[in-house]
């Protein structure tokens, strides 16, 4: 007969099963999107790049001289800072001026916009951008010379109103910033290839975002994302709403992840899962499928022990394993030990389940409470 217990450790060794075929489906899908055809642009039309930056981050001057090295005709980089003593500023001019095709602008403007401090850059340097296909990219992303190529080919259909970027993690040195870029490699990622596989097209990565100016003109302009944490969502929506779609691009982007400590590493995964979740609580909470070790976990623990939680538990870790493997060589990534592995999936469910449990998150230092709608309202005392 069975128990209680053991009934829930048989509900939990279901929904680690699911995890199972989740984590094959995706690691599949990764390697397909990798290996799939690079479609050339039909047109090149000029293009207007804004970059909002904070400080001087690692890599921060190859990160940006990669985004000028564009095998692309005309486009012009905007960088913007909110203080004209912002050590990004020096980095931007240490660039080099004299590529073919690039016109360089720069403005450093304090003025405030809202809660959110990347769009109030961004507000700030629009009145320098000239061109109609517009991408919003964060300074931290190193790019391929095919970069401006992979925004622009989707354009080609009338339907497309904005074009976005996966991204694979690419740590500096040290625990936290490795553990940082598993979970983009082998969480963010992979869930969004297949969420896309499976007919789910909205979502929208705010590493990169390309998009026509009359869309963002006739959903509001920036302003529409400034009172918002999720501004890529927003801009996403936007488009929807005009009955428009979101494009992948047909290659990742490169993201440096630099986490100093596991506090820095927790506050962002956990303003991230929260961020979210107050736009789609549903899907954020089942997500807890896509995390199948710590669910067989779970069943060993509800049912004591129990011999088929024990097998449960088994066939998810060398499930998720042979899947990270995968990706691994999917996205030319090291192979990482053991022992990160288990500490990534340790703190992959602890975020889940903080994130579940709040609304508040911490951002350059301030604290917000994200609301429903993905608004954003100042917690009392934080710091401006």
């Amino acid at each position: 007969m069975i128990t209680i217990w053991q009934g829930l450790s048989l509900l939990l060794i279901a929904l680690a099963a699911a995890g199972c075929l989740f984590q094959v489906a995706s690691a599949l899908l990764v390697h397909r999107f990798q290996r799939a055809p690079k479609p050339a642009p039909a047109a090149r039309p000029p293009v207007s790049v804004m970059k909002p930056l904070c400080g001087a981050e690692p890599g921060m001057a190859e990160n940006l001289e990669s985004c000028l090295r564009q095998d692309y005709p005309q486009f012009q980089m905007v960088f913007g800072v909110a203080d004209a003593a912002d050590p990004a500023l020096k980095v931007v001019e240490a660039l080099p001026r004299d590529l073919p095709g690039v016109e360089i602008e720069t403005v450093a403007d304090a003025t405030r916009h809202g809660l959110n401090l990347k769009v109030g850059n961004l507000l700030n340097m629009w009145p320098k951008v000239r061109h109609d296909l517009i991408v919003v990219a964060d300074s931290d992303i190193r790019v391929g010379p095919h970069y401006l190529d992979d925004l622009a080919a989707p354009f080609a259909d009338p339907k497309v109103g904005v074009v976005t970027c996966l991204y694979v993690g690419r740590p500096v040195p040290g625990l936290w910033s490795a553990l940082g870029a598993m979970g983009i490699n082998h969480g963010f990622l992979p869930g969004a290839v297949l969420a896309r596989a499976i007919g789910r097209k909205d979502g929208c990565f705010g590493a990169t975002m390309a998009v026509r100016r009359s869309v963002l003109e006739k959903g509001g302009g920036l302003q529409a994302l400034s009172p918002v944490l999720a501004d890529d969502w927003v801009l996403g929506r936007m488009a929807r709403d005009q009955g428009l779609e979101i494009a992948l691009a047909a290659r990742p982007v490169d993201i440096t992840v630099h986490e100093p400590d596991l506090k820095a590493l927790l506050d962002h995964e956990i303003r991230w899962g929260r961020t979210i979740a107050a736009v789609d609580r549903a899907s954020y909470m089942a997500s807890v499928i896509t995390q199948p070790v710590a669910l067989a976990l779970l069943a060993v623990l509800a049912g004591g022990g129990w011999l088929p939680s024990l097998a449960a538990l088994g066939l998810a870790a060398l499930c998720r394993l042979w899947a990270v493997r995968v990706e691994e060589r999917a996205l030319g990534l090291p192979p990482a030990g053991f022992g990160r592995l288990a500490l990534r999936e340790i703190l992959s469910f602890v975020v889940y389940v903080v994130a579940c449990g709040g609304r508040t998150v911490v951002w350059r230092g301030r604290r917000f409470a994200v609301r429903a709608d993905g608004t954003l309202d100042q917690v009392e005392g934080s710091q401006t």
